[in-house]
C-alpha cells in the first residue's frame, strides 16, 4: 500500500534554487515536486494545471511583487505556502507581512554559498512542507542525510524544583507558547489588548534575523510598548517583551519585582528559545499569580511547562484546534492536563485580561507569553 506523496509547486526566479529545491525534495520519499515556475504569472498557470498541495515561494519575484500574488492566491485559490525568504531586514520584513497574508511559515534562503547551504538546509525545508501539508490555510522519515540534534527537557537550562518561596506581590504574569503560525496568533492577541494591559514577555521560536523585525513590526501594531528584552531589564506593565531569536527567556523574581533573564543554553525540544523554559521559570518564580496560554504550534514544547505552571496554582489557556494553523504544542497540553479552558483564538485576549484581574490584586502585572514561528 502506497502513501500519497505531498505534491510541491516550486516558485522562484533563481534556476540554482528551483534546481536544488527540486533535488533536496524529490530525495524525500513523501514528497514530489510536480512543477516549476519562474514569476507569478507562471505560477497561476502551474497551479490551474498542476493543483499542488503546497507552494514554495520566493518573497522577491518579478514582473509582480510576491505579497500581491500571494495576496490574490489567498484570496481566490488558498492554499498551504511556505515562503523562501532572504535573511535581509528588508527580506524578513516581506516574510512577516507574507505570515500575515496566510503564508504558513517560512526558510531562510542565505546569500553565501547558496547551493551548498540551502542543500544543509535540506531537513528544514521539508519539515515545513510536511507541517503546512496538514496545516489549517487561513486566509486574509526523509530520505535526505541530516544529524538530528538532541531533544533536551528544560533541566538543560533551569532545573526542575518547587522554586524560591514566594513574597506577596499584586504583579501577575501571563504565559503564552505558540510555533508554527505563532506569528500571526501573537499579533492578534496583542492587538486585543489595552496599553494597560499587565506586561507580557514573549519567548517565539524565530530564526535570530527576524525576531527584531518581528519585534518592531509589533510594536507598530499594538496598543502596548513592544521591545527585545536586554539581560536583567525589569519588567514592567503595559510592555511586552520578545526573547532575541536564539536566546532562552525567563523570568526572574527580584524581590517584589521581576526582571527578564537571558541565557545561552542549549536548545529545549530543538528550540531556543524554549516555551518550556520560561513556563518553568513562570511557574518556579511567580506560581498562582500567573496565567499560561498555549498558542497554535507544530510539536510539544511547552506542553510540560504549562502543566508545571498548573501545579503551581496558576491559570491556563489553550487556543482551540478549529483556530490553530496546527493543534500539535495546544494539543500536547491538553494530553499532559495542563489546560482549564480551551477557546478560540479570537477569545483569548480577553481571557488574558479576565485571568489576569482574578489571579492577583490589581493589574498591574507581567504577562509572560511565549510563543513559536
Amino acid at each position: 500500500m502506497t502513501t500519497q506523496k505531498i505534491r510541491v509547486l516550486v516558485v522562484d526566479d533563481s534556476a540554482l534554487v528551483r534546481q536544488i529545491l527540486v533535488e533536496v525534495l524529490n530525495a524525500a520519499p513523501d514528497v514530489e515536486v510536480v512543477g516549476t515556475a519562474s514569476d507569478p504569472f507562471m505560477a497561476r498557470d502551474r497551479i490551474k494545471a498542476l493543483n499542488p498541495d503546497v507552494l514554495t515561494l520566493d518573497v522577491e519575484m518579478p514582473r509582480m511583487d510576491g505579497l500581491t500574488f500571494l495576496a490574490n492566491l489567498m484570496r481566490l485559490r488558498p492554499m498551504p505556502v511556505v515562503m523562501v525568504s532572504s535573511l535581509t531586514e528588508q527580506g524578513a520584513d516581506t516574510t512577516l507581512k507574507a505570515l500575515e497574508l496566510g503564508a504558513v511559515d517560512f526558510v531562510s534562503k542565505p546569500k553565501i554559498d547558496l547551493a551548498g547551504t540551502l542543500a544543509q538546509f535540506g531537513e528544514e525545508i521539508l519539515a515545513k512542507i510536511r507541517i503546512a501539508a496538514g496545516a489549517r490555510v487561513i486566509a486574509r522519515s526523509s530520505s535526505v542525510a541530516a544529524r538530528v540534534l538532541p531533544k533536551y527537557s528544560a533541566d538543560a537550562v533551569i532545573p526542575a524544583g518547587s522554586g524560591a518561596k514566594m513574597l506577596r506581590t499584586t504583579d501577575r504574569i501571563i504565559a503564552i507558547g505558540a510555533s508554527t503560525g505563532g506569528t500571526e496568533a501573537i499579533r492578534e492577541v496583542l492587538m486585543g489588548l489595552p496599553a494597560d494591559c499587565p506586561a507580557i514577555v514573549i519567548a517565539q521560536h524565530i530564526p535570530e534575523a527576524f525576531s527584531l523585525p518581528f519585534t518592531r513590526r509589533m510594536d507598530s501594531l499594538a496598543a502596548m510598548s513592544v521591545v527585545e528584552p536586554s539581560d536583567g531589564q525589569y519588567i514592567m506593565p503595559g510592555h511586552v517583551y520578545i526573547a532575541p531569536g536564539s536566546r532562552h527567556l525567563l523570568v526572574e523574581r527580584d524581590g517584589a519585582r521581576y526582571r527578564c533573564r537571558l541565557t545561552d543554553g542549549p536548545p529545549v525540544n530543538r528550540h531556543c528559545p524554549s516555551v518550556d523554559v520560561l513556563f518553568r521559570s513562570v511557574a518556579q518564580n511567580v506560581g498562582p499569580n500567573s496565567v499560561g496560554v498555549m498558542l497554535t504550534g507544530m510539536g510539544d514544547d511547552g506542553a510540560r511547562g504549562l502543566r508545571e505552571m498548573l501545579d503551581a496554582g496558576a491559570r491556563t489557556i489553550a487556543q482551540d484546534e478549529a483556530t490553530s494553523v496546527v493543534w500539535g504544542m495546544p494539543g500536547a497540553a491538553v494530553k499532559q492536563g495542563g489546560v482549564q479552558e480551551v477557546l478560540p483564538l479570537g477569545r483569548i485576549a480577553e481571557a488574558i485580561m479576565r485571568l489576569a484581574q482574578a489571579v492577583g490584586a490589581p493589574p498591574g502585572a507581567v504577562v509572560a507569553a511565549a510563543a513559536v514561528s
